[in-house]
């Protein structure tokens, strides 16, 4: 079952509402035979069991008892906040078993558990979420490598505005009278994904294709760096209407130019690099390790700001 983008509840249907974090990993559903074993499918259906040795312990923690669970992988950073750009190491092994055991031990990955789908013999997808909910933690799940985070009722803005304090990715909204429906987007499911908004300065574009042609399909775009230099922090390919994407183009066939403005230059084909003159705003939901711009998206240009006045500075871990 997957969410669907959204808002909040309203605050007289608060009540009416689980909140639960968004996570930023691999999703899983688990399968729990009751033999000791454990088998992990993605949303693919593609089996993902052997990329991830570590949560094949969790195969006994039910002793007996069958069970399919749903759930998502994570590898967590320093500070303990899911980081994908370490989990995808890990992802795509599930057929290089050495390789797996061998990076499971440096990185290890978090399975968190939220729904159960099947118990003891009998399907629960009819069964409402508060219910199913309920059913889950009395399992009691917890481990060193799987979690049954906790889901509050009620408190939406105040959940919400934890995970925007702490730096997480959303939330998850769920109806408490909803039923599973595997395979279908529903509006039972909200997510709410945090994002964060910096100035950037614009430094190149990728022409576009099919009806983008002769318009970028995408700008590159980087901030300064302590020492001045424009780092390149992404490519930026949606948050346009067309008539802003066709006056973006007349701006950067104005400012084009044959050297590339980032340093260091970015292994980036096809680019058409312009003069660091034009300053946007841009939304994301994290950075990489490497501070890359995770799903940027463009919010506005800032014609009030020149590019040597934005205050859109690489953060220090990223500088160097």
């Amino acid at each position: 079952m997957l969410a669907t983008p959204g808002r909040l509840p309203s605050a007289a249907q608060d009540a009416r509402w689980a909140y639960e974090t968004k996570q930023d990993g691999q999703r899983a559903v688990v399968y729990l035979p009751g033999d000791g074993s454990v088998l992990l499918r993605a949303r693919s259906g593609a089996e993902i069991t052997g990329a991830y040795p570590e949560l094949r312990a969790l195969g006994g923690e039910l002793g007996r008892v069958p069970a399919i669970l749903d759930g998502e992988v994570l590898a967590l950073d320093e500070r303990g906040r899911a980081d994908f750009q370490l989990l995808q190491g890990r992802m795509g092994l599930a057929h290089a078993p050495a390789r797996a055991a061998r990076l499971a031990a440096r990185v290890p990955v978090h399975l968190v558990l939220f729904d159960v789908l099947h118990l003891e013999g009998g399907p629960l997808l009819r069964v409402p979420y508060a219910k199913r909910r309920a059913r889950l933690e009395s399992l009691a799940l917890d481990g060193a490598y799987w979690s049954t985070p906790g889901a509050v009722v009620g408190h939406g803005a105040e959940a919400l505005r934890a995970t925007r304090e702490h730096g997480l990715e959303g939330l998850v909204c769920k109806r408490l009278d909803s039923v599973y429906e595997p395979g279908v987007r529903s509006r039972a499911w909200i997510k709410i994904r945090n994002l964060r908004a910096e100035d950037v300065i614009v430094g190149g574009w990728l022409p576009g294709k099919g009806r983008l042609t002769g318009l970028p399909g995408a700008v590159l775009v980087g901030q300064r760096s302590a020492d001045g230099r424009l780092r390149y922090v992404g490519g930026v390919g949606t948050g346009w209407s067309e008539t802003e994407r066709t006056g973006l183009a007349a701006l950067l066939r104005a400012a084009e130019t044959g050297v590339c403005p980032f340093d260091p230059v970015p292994a980036v084909t096809g680019a058409h690099w312009v003069l660091p003159r034009l300053v946007g705003e841009v939304g994301y939901s994290t950075r990489t390790r490497a501070g890359l711009l995770r799903q940027p998206s463009w919010l506005r240009l800032r014609p009030d700001l020149a590019a040597e006045e934005s205050a859109a500075d690489l953060p220090t871990e990223f500088d160097g």
